[in-house]
């Protein structure tokens, strides 16, 4: 699998919570929001900064309408777990510094750095998004708020909205937009705080081991 569409699947899944290409929007900067919107933000922030270690499952919707699912773990800072039901047969991981793409079905393995990927957002150790990150808008809706950023270093470019339940505050999913205008949705389903996880989960595969030339 080519270097493009690694650093895609790993966007889309985000589910983790992979980098694809997207359009760069102008858009405001963090310090142009609206109190009203800053307060959502810091509201956020707070909660993904509490959010240690969580389980559940997911439901992945790329914009051709296709549906997948599959269980996540998460654990900060850093690591991560998706692996997507059958017949998929692909597992995302991330052990905190590398994001392995697996799919067992075709036994390939492809490796990008987990700060090339949104999950970085996600898991790291302090979570800021007046750093590195520029918010382009909050928006409300009937249950919930959501909030658009992308890169403001502009090394990853491309847009991801997070989306959170007003009560009880939680994250309940988010969306990926390609440079193709495409949009790729994760929902959360079930998303629990849990005490710690299995250090195996988060176990990266070594990467394919060259072909060795016969003489």
């Amino acid at each position: 699998m080519n270097r493009d569409l690694s650093r895609r699947a790993l966007l889309a899944a985000g589910a983790a919570l992979a980098t694809l290409p997207t359009s760069a929007l102008a858009a405001p900067t963090k310090a142009a929001l609206a109190p009203v919107d800053q307060a959502l933000v810091d509201q956020a922030v707070a909660y993904l900064q509490g959010l240690s270690a969580a389980q559940g499952r997911f439901r992945q919707t790329d914009s051709r309408g296709t549906q997948t699912t599959g269980r996540l773990w998460l654990q900060r800072p850093g690591r991560a777990r998706f692996a997507y039901d059958p017949p998929s047969g692909l597992v995302l991981v991330s052990d905190g510094r590398v994001v392995a793409q697996t799919n067992t079905r075709l036994k390939t393995t492809s490796r990008v750095p987990l700060a090339a990927t949104p999950l970085a957002l996600f898991l790291a150790k302090d979570i800021r998004l007046d750093r590195g990150v520029v918010i382009t808008e909050v928006r409300r809706f009937g249950d919930g708020f959501s909030i658009v950023a992308r890169d403001g270093r502009k090394q990853t470019p491309g847009q991801i909205e997070l989306r959170f339940s007003d009560s009880p505050l939680a994250l309940t999913g988010w969306t990926i937009i390609d440079n193709q205008s495409r949009a790729t949705r994760v929902e959360l389903i079930d998303l629990q705080r849990v005490g710690s996880l299995d250090g195996k989960l988060f176990v990266v595969p070594p990467p394919p081991k060259a072909a060795t030339a016969r003489p």
